[in-house]
């Protein structure tokens, strides 16, 4: 049977950074219904088709970048669970790191309507909070795993398990755009949007052995 260690302690630190996003994506959406599906879909093609050629004008790799989203034709029923008309959607996402640019053109895509839109970190921004957090809660770590040996009359300590952990954690912030505009089709309106931060948390626990 193995001895029990002793002068074993349990001790925890964590940091925090907070960084401001980076990144804006914009989701976009049109509908179309009516009493032929393929009517519907044809519709939704079109104006699908229509934004593309002006968002994909503008998309440069980082900066902006466009792609679609969900596609779908789905009937609606009436009273007697009979198929009164056929309700279609298609998605479009405007994002990038150039915000005020996926802004103004997500603005002015033709024939679409935001649905939701919000900031977020980078993987780059990430990383690089994420590494300075980490470096802050292990040296807040060792300084208190120094403190504990010397408060207990010990002259120094010697790791025995470390774990180490990160999340970041933000708070988007969302279009907010009046009805009457979504409704009209003003595509020369910016979408107005506020970035918001990030907060990276990197938790460091586990064991030292008091010397």
């Amino acid at each position: 049977m193995l001895p029990v260690p002793e002068n074993v302690v349990q001790l925890a630190a964590n940091a925090v950074v907070e960084v401001p996003q980076d990144m804006l994506g914009i989701q976009l959406q049109v509908t179309r219904e009516g009493q032929d599906p393929a009517r519907v879909q044809a519709e939704l093609k079109s104006a699908l088709e229509a934004a593309l050629a002006v968002a994909r004008r503008e998309a440069q790799p980082g900066a902006l970048e466009v792609r679609t989203g969900q596609f779908s034709v789905l009937p609606r029923y009436g009273r007697d669970r009979r198929i009164a008309t056929w309700v279609g959607t298609a998605e479009l996402v405007v994002e990038g790191a150039d915000t005020a640019r996926v802004a103004e053109v997500a603005g002015r895509l033709p024939g679409m309507v935001v649905t939701s839109a919000g900031f977020r970190l980078s993987r780059e921004r990430r990383e690089r909070a994420e590494r300075d957090a980490q470096a802050q809660a292990i040296a807040q770590f060792r300084a208190k795993a120094g403190d504990i040996a010397r408060a207990f009359g010990f002259g120094s300590y010697s790791l025995r398990e470390v774990n180490v952990n990160a999340q970041d954690v933000g708070v988007p912030r969302f279009a907010r755009m009046a009805a009457s505009d979504a409704s009209a089709g003003n595509a020369d309106a910016p979408v107005p949007l506020e970035a918001g931060k990030s907060s990276v948390t990197v938790n460091v626990s586990g064991s030292v052995q008091l010397r």
